[in-house]
């Protein structure tokens, strides 16, 4: 059981999807929708209304699509951790939304049970990459680039950064290393600024890329 309640926001321009997900969550003790929003733009502003822990977001709609709304969410500081539900599999669909700032990403076939999970995973602070779109975004950047910023982190901050690669929590780092949550906090925000780097799934990738792992 969650320490308390996963609180959700649907975000679909099709209300059969949502209707159906809605459905499916209600039934979870864990989970609770808080509110649907049928495009990009009226999803920001539920999200800053809100303020959900999670967000499901839809990749292609009309109007302000699910790439341009996480943008605004990310300028606006919504701490909301935002995980993609699309039917699109393209790379190239999936990886600009990874880049803007999601935190993962599930098809809309996807089992019922391991939505559920997905919701949990990205709640607990986890980045939710199969192996081949992390490849490809990896691929994008340029070796070596970014690479001389690592030399600015501290040993711990280099621990920090292999726990997060290696997909864990704030709380499972803060298990791992015996510090407080909010030491983790601390240097996962000095691990951002000093690499120049906007996210967590950001910090994972450029980890990997430059052999900062466990």
């Amino acid at each position: 059981m969650a320490d308390r309640t996963i609180r959700v926001l649907l975000v679909d321009d099709h209300q059969v999807v949502r209707r159906g997900l809605r459905t499916f969550l209600e039934i979870q003790d864990d989970i609770e929708v808080v509110g649907e929003a049928s495009d990009g733009a009226e999803g920001i502003a539920r999200a800053e209304e809100l303020r959900p822990d999670v967000v499901l977001m839809d990749i292609k709609m009309p109007g302000t699509d699910g790439i341009e709304a996480l943008r605004k969410l990310r300028e606006l500081d919504n701490p909301a951790r935002v995980l993609i539900v699309t039917s699109f599999t393209e790379q190239r669909t999936v990886v600009p939304a990874l880049r803007a700032g999601a935190s993962g990403y599930v098809y809309k076939d996807v089992d019922p049970e391991a939505l559920a999970g997905a919701i949990r995973s990205v709640h607990a602070g986890h980045v939710l990459l199969q192996p081949e779109v992390a490849g490809a975004l990896l691929a994008q950047d340029e070796p070596g680039v970014g690479q001389g910023r690592g030399t600015s982190l501290t040993d711990r901050e280099r621990e920090v950064l292999s726990l997060i690669a290696d997909g864990r929590s704030n709380r499972e780092i803060a298990r791992a290393l015996v510090l407080s949550e909010k030491t983790v906090k601390t240097h996962v925000s000095n691990i951002l600024m000093k690499l120049d780097l906007s996210d967590r799934t950001q910090a994972a990738l450029w980890a990997v890329r430059h052999g900062v792992t466990g």
